[in-house]
Formats: structure tokens, sequence, C-alpha cells
């Protein structure tokens, strides 16, 4: 096992899934600049050049089609938005023909292409640059849609993608790039459709989508102080989703609550408590709570923005309401991105 960080982990599954596979290539705008999407494609860019990474101009529609028709004569495009909102332009491409190809035209190989987004937040990426649409893409069949949490899971579903015959949106959050953690190797595929128990616990069931992972963790530790022992579950991909871990972590601990880095209506934390209602409903202790963001766009403005997204308070007083408990907190932990600068 090494140690890196969330980008170096893409950026090295990147580096290694090329030089195993010469049909990958990588698109996006800024792909090959010093930046290299934060950093994530600069490792390819200096291994394999303007060749195998090509910088793109704003056509997003487009050239999610003509990626689509590489992938259908055998290559593997990796189509990078270095915001996932930059995606609703192409959305025709990606819901209709690449999600569809397999079923339209009876393909037995489909179009494998690798969408990766990424959700901004902080430093005034307001209304238009800071959503998770992992909801969006993962109502349509056809398509893979993971939200890597760890280092390790960031390079193992990236690696995964780039073997598979599905096209996959990864969604990865702009928060999480500098978290450090032990990641293989090798080029370890991490399957789609297998959750990740990051803590087990016996009072309560947190599922945690992408950053909510992290953040649920964090809560975990501030409830043991609370002597509530609270079962982490990240889900790592939304479709397809691994509903019996969740299953059974909720007939131990008889309570649930779902973080999302998006909103509560036909979103992420719905689909779950719904799971719960149909699947689970006698084993519940307490109903379920869901924490979202606030029904309304993201401010721009630092402390809106500061009160707009969930924390690890957040969640751990979700949880204790599950258990009855109404206690204050008697601690507050650091935002997640205090020591981020900017700028994106």
């Amino acid at each position: 096992m090494q140690r890196l960080k969330y980008w170096q982990a893409i950026s090295q599954a990147l580096v290694q899934s090329m030089e195993r596979d010469p049909n990958i290539f990588v698109a996006g705008i800024g792909v090959d600049d010093f930046k290299g999407i934060f950093g994530t494609t600069r490792g390819a860019y200096e291994r394999f050049g303007p060749a195998r990474v090509i910088d793109i101009p704003n056509c997003e529609n487009a050239f999610a089609g003509i990626a689509i028709g590489a992938a259908a004569m055998g290559k593997r495009p990796v189509v990078v938005h270095p915001r996932n909102d930059f995606m609703f332009l192409a959305l025709d491409q990606i819901l209709n023909l690449a999600a569809k190809w397999k079923y339209m035209y009876a393909s037995e190989h489909g179009v494998p292409v690798v969408f990766r987004g990424i959700v901004g937040r902080g430093w005034g990426q307001g209304a238009t640059h800071s959503q998770s649409l992992q909801a969006l893409f993962a109502h349509f069949p056809g398509l893979y849609v993971a939200t890597p949490a760890s280092p390790a899971d960031a390079k193992g579903l990236l690696c995964a993608a780039l073997r598979g015959d599905t096209p996959v949106v990864l969604l990865e959050n702009r928060a999480l790039y500098e978290l450090e953690g032990e990641v293989p190797e090798d080029p370890v595929s991490v399957p789609f459709g297998t959750a990740r128990v990051i803590r087990e616990g016996t009072d309560v069931t947190i599922v945690g989508a992408s950053l909510m992972a992290f953040e649920a963790t964090r809560a975990a530790d501030v409830l043991a102080e609370y002597d509530v022992s609270a079962e982490v579950i990240d889900p790592r991909s939304i479709r397809p989703l691994d509903r019996d871990a969740i299953l059974c972590s909720l007939r131990k601990t008889g309570r649930l609550v779902v973080a999302d880095t998006s909103w509560a209506m036909c979103g992420f934390s719905s689909e779950i408590a719904a799971l719960a209602a149909e699947e689970a409903h006698a084993d519940l202790k307490a109903p379920v709570r869901r924490v979202t963001l606030p029904d309304c766009p993201a401010p721009v403005s630092r402390p809106l923005e500061q009160a707009f997204h969930p924390t690890p308070m957040t969640i751990m007083r979700a949880c204790l309401d599950t258990m009855g408990r109404h206690e204050s907190a008697g601690k507050v932990l650091a935002d997640v991105q205090a020591r981020f600068p900017g700028p994106y």
C-alpha cells in the first residue's frame, strides 16, 4: 500500500490504465495545462502527450457525441468536465445515446465512455458551479454512476470504469481532493454496486454519498462521545446500488440517517428512504431522517454557503433526533475546506 491524496490517486489510475490499454484517451477543457484539472490529468499528459490527452474547446454536447462514436469504434474516451454542471450541455448525448446504446442497437459491447465531472464548493462557486448531479444521472438505466469518497475508491472505480463495457459517470467532490489515504499500488478495480462499511456500529446507520461519507465518519466520532454507536456506509456507486448492505445495516440498528450533497426532493436520500420504507419498515425504530441541502440554489457569499452545506454536526444532530435525544452539541468541527484558500 502507498499513501496518496485523492487527486493523486485519480492521476495514477489514469496513467496506469493508459499504459495498459492504448485505446484510452483523455479529453476536456484544460486537461493539458499546467494545473491539469487539479493535477488529475497532468501525469497522463506528461507521460503520453497531446496525442492522448487532448484539450478541447467549449463543445460539451458535440464532444460527448464524438466520444460515443469513438467508443463505438473500440476506443475508450475519458471526458473530463471541470464542473459537473457543464454536463447539462451534454445530457442529450449521454442520456439518449450512451445510456441507451445497448438497448437500441443490440450492441454486445456498448459504448464505454467515462465522463468525469467535478463538484465545486466554496470560493464563491455559487448556484451554477456547485451542484451535485448524482440523482439526475442515476435516474436513467444504462449508466453506472459513482461518487468516490476516498483516494482508494477514486482510483479503483476509475480503473473499473476503464475495463467495463458500460458508460460511466464519475462525480468527484472537489472538497475531497486533498484527502489522503492508503491506495493499492497496482491498478486494482473496485466493482460498481459494492458499498463500503467505513465504520461498524449498532445504534444508527448513516448512509453518506460523496463528501457526506467523509463527513459522516467525522459525525460518528462525535457521536461516540455521546455513547452512540453509528455505522457509516459509503454506497460508492449510486447506480447500481448495493441495497443489501444498506438493508443489512438497517436491520441491525433500526435507525437510518441519509446524508447527501444534493437536494432531498427526488434525490438520492429519497431513494434510500423509499428503500427502507418498502423493505425494512418493520425494522425501523424511528422515522428516517434526511440530511440534505436547503431547497434553494447555492448562495455565493461565504457565510451563506457555510450555512447552506450539511456538516458533521448536522448529521450528528439528525442521528440524536432518531434516538429521541436533544442534547446541544458541545463542540463544533471545522469546515472540511477550512484550509482551502482558492481559487479553483
